[in-house]
């Protein structure tokens, strides 16, 4: 884990409001695995820094996803190519590497970590969102990475009406995965672990969470687990889907 300067290549909108961010950062691509995060200084007026998910590490870059929805992220997407942004990580811990095939389920923003984990295991994504807009550019993002892309809209504007985990069924019936790793929203999370338990394969969830520190320190990303309470952004932010979710919605 390192802090670090890093030399801003790209910033652009390539949704509305969805901002995709390379910089220059040969060892944190190195070093990082799918799964992990940064914590980014926006600039001296902010106090805190932000979360933000590795979703690629292709050629000795690093790439991130943001929606700008608060002062912090809006600071950030004004951001230009040549400027330098002060990073803390990686942090976290990643996705595990189960062998074989497996099924990459990601709703909204949740894609990004998903991205990451496309580029080191062999997998085939699920993705879901409201609109056309907000999965096509995710669905070009995947293509170079994976076997096959499945796609829904929560308005049918695009592809298979309806949410990622509708799709589930369908997605089973014609191939057999290793495992599944998913990033999204909690009720769709919640919806995976629970298939995957019925289908007795592993699955693991990445938490988004406020976190203010990104060390452990704060506590103020705590989660109720079946071994207690932990840390998102030090004992994840990635974790077994049975330890979060037990059996609430897995029985």
């Amino acid at each position: 884990m390192n802090t670090f300067n890093a030399k801003i290549l790209s910033n652009e909108e390539v949704a509305e409001k969805i901002f995709r961010l390379t910089v220059d950062a040969p060892e944190l691509a190195k070093n990082s695995r799918a799964g992990q995060f940064v914590q980014v200084k926006i600039s001296d007026e902010f106090t805190l820094r932000r979360p933000l998910g590795i979703a690629s590490t292709a050629g000795g870059t690093v790439k991130i996803f943001y929606r700008a929805v608060g002062r912090g992220t809006e600071k950030l997407s004004a951001r230009r190519a040549g400027e330098c942004l002060n990073i803390l990580g990686a942090l976290g811990n990643g996705y595990s590497n189960f062998g074989g095939k497996i099924l990459l389920v990601g709703g909204g923003m949740g894609m990004a970590p998903l991205l990451c984990a496309a580029e080191k295991f062999s997998a085939d994504v699920l993705l879901g969102g409201r609109t056309k807009d907000e999965v096509i550019f995710w669905q070009e993002e995947f293509r170079p990475h994976v076997g096959k892309i499945f796609v829904t809209t929560d308005d049918g504007s695009y592809a298979k009406k309806g949410f990622a985990i509708d799709l589930l069924p369908e997605v089973f019936a014609t191939e057999n995965y290793s495992a599944i790793l998913t990033c999204g929203p909690e009720v769709m999370m919640r919806g995976v672990a629970k298939f995957a338990a019925e289908k007795n394969i592993p699955c693991e969830v990445s938490f988004e969470k406020r976190m203010a520190c990104g060390l452990g320190a704060c506590l103020s990303c705590s989660i109720d687990t079946v071994d207690g309470r932990k840390k998102v952004c030090k004992d994840g932010p990635v974790f077994d889907a049975r330890k979060v979710f037990g059996g609430e919605t897995l029985e």
